[in-house]
């Protein structure tokens, strides 16, 4: 399934770029790189020539770039859970 701005809840978050636009410790704030694992509250990042970075879900909002170069923001407690419980919940859009 092709990844889209509608669907990215509802998608797999590892392998996609990300960066950190606001986060509640703002020495997370820029950290950029590929999302490597996803756990239920938090995700991996991986910063190149860096390393790894674990950063809770619900304390960021994320800018996401998908595979056809388009980039969104995603507040990061839209994103707690694991993958396949995503899939299951509904999201309310205003």
């Amino acid at each position: 399934m092709k990844i889209t701005p509608k669907n990215i809840l509802r998608h797999e978050l590892i392998g996609l770029e990300a960066c950190v636009v606001k986060s509640k410790n703002p020495s997370q704030v820029g950290i950029c790189g590929l999302i490597l694992d996803e756990t239920y509250k938090t995700i991996v990042i991986g910063v190149p020539g860096g390393p790894k970075k674990r950063i809770f879900k619900a304390q960021v909002v994320l800018r996401i770039k998908l595979p056809d170069g388009k980039e969104l923001l995603v507040d990061g407690a839209f994103l707690v859970g694991r993958p396949e419980e995503r899939l299951k919940r509904r999201v309310m859009l205003w």
